[in-house]
């Protein structure tokens, strides 16, 4: 431990500082003046954290503490912090500049930790753990992906250059058409063709196991999101998985995000001032979240393509000279504003369980209603299930149903 006093009396305020690593937390301490009192390591345990805040409750009243990492290595500090009833803020790592600056050290950083909270740099709360579980459903679910995806190119791969036979036997076939003959595979011939076989077996079956738990973690994780948030997964284009990761973005606190505007700069939505001088531009945010934005992507391609009035606003936009890129950028921060109304505010989802016993009980077919309607019979189905969220049409189909 390390001590630099500077004048502290008990009493006085005492800001905190944290750089968290996976075995060990350093702590800091500073006085309401800004002058350096302690620093000190301690154990990334339930007794080290105690032993941390009864360090920083030594040196006076503490009034913020910044922690980099809240929501990784330093989760397990900031929620024995909060279950003491301390504010813990979150803390961006130094600029590359300052490092350069002033060198780096565990002290050192947290020391800058500390001076973050004092000088109001950091003042965004850390998000809490009430989408824990949703968190780690959904990087169990991409974790599938990546292994699956990673399992269908070898086989890809391995087709490429195996012996001619089982090329043209196994080559031309597509998808799980493929995956599946291959996963049935009886390995016999020469040496090289039974290890070729038993490879392509493997791995097909591998591909197999991984479709059958993605499917498995997205149908929990679809019903984890809509217990928390039914209005954020009704909405037009937002799935199981675009949905998870807007709440893991925002948090269980969304409170924390003071305005819409906040959000879109969380999501990489937001235009960043580029101006200098007589030049008033603004340039595409590369920063952020980038998962979000890839998120906000993703429904504004599913609204371009089955939203009229999404479809509406392209063809606008495009007859006024924006290309592509434009448009889309323009819509990912339109939805990244409705995107926050849903995480921020309580948004009443109609329901619609009744709307197929009604129609079953009216002897009408998906194919009626939705000739009726002037749509597809699988635009009636997702609505029926409640898969596609459209307000308009289910109340008009239910006053069409009941009048039938």
């Amino acid at each position: 431990m390390t001590s630099e006093a500077a004048g502290q009396t008990p009493g006085q305020g005492v800001f905190g500082g944290v750089d968290s690593h996976a075995d060990t937390i350093h702590v800091a301490a500073i006085g309401d003046n800004g002058g350096h009192l302690a620093d000190a390591e301690f154990a990334t345990t339930a007794a080290g954290y105690a032993a941390a805040l009864a360090f920083l409750d030594a040196h006076g009243h503490v009034i913020a503490i910044g922690v980099e990492g809240t929501a990784s290595y330093g989760a397990g500090f900031t929620r024995a912090a909060r279950s003491h009833g301390h504010r813990v803020v979150e803390v961006n790592r130094p600029d590359r500049a300052e490092r350069r600056r002033i060198g780096k050290s565990d002290p050192i950083d947290a020391y800058a930790a500390a001076r973050a909270a004092f000088s109001g740099r950091a003042s965004g709360s850390p998000k809490d753990d009430t989408v824990a579980g949703i968190r780690a459903l959904h990087n169990a679910a991409r974790s599938a992906v990546k292994a699956r995806t990673a399992a269908l190119n070898q086989i890809t791969h391995i087709l490429f250059t195996a012996p001619e036979s089982i090329r043209a036997t196994y080559g031309r076939l597509k998808g799980t058409d493929r995956t599946d003959a291959l996963a049935r595979l009886r390995p016999a011939g020469d040496a090289v063709h039974v290890a070729v076989l038993a490879a392509l077996r493997s791995l097909a079956r591998r591909v197999k196991e991984l479709t059958a738990e993605h499917t498995a973690r997205t149908k929990v994780l679809d019903s984890e999101a809509t217990v928390l948030n039914p209005g954020l997964r009704a909405a037009h284009g937002v799935g199981p998985d675009t949905a998870a990761q807007l709440l893991i973005t925002a948090g269980g606190n969304p409170e924390r995000m003071r305005t819409e505007a906040s959000f879109a700069a969380l999501c990489g939505a937001a235009p960043v001032p580029a101006s200098s001088g007589r030049t008033n531009r603004h340039r595409l945010s590369r920063g952020g979240d980038r998962a979000a934005n890839a998120a906000l992507y993703r429904i504004a391609l599913v609204r371009m393509s089955s939203d009229s009035r999404t479809r509406d606003y392209v063809a606008r936009q495009t007859a006024a000279g924006r290309t592509k890129k434009e448009i889309i950028r323009l819509l990912k921060r339109a939805i990244a504003r409705e995107m926050f109304r849903c995480l921020t505010t309580t948004v009443t989802v109609p329901g619609i369980a009744d709307l197929r016993p009604l129609r079953q009980s009216k002897n009408i077919t998906l194919t009626a209603a939705a000739r009726h309607f002037g749509v597809w019979p699988a635009t009636i189905s997702t609505l029926e299930r409640g898969i596609r969220r459209d307000d308009a049409l289910a109340h008009t189909y239910r006053d069409w149903l009941k009048a039938a």
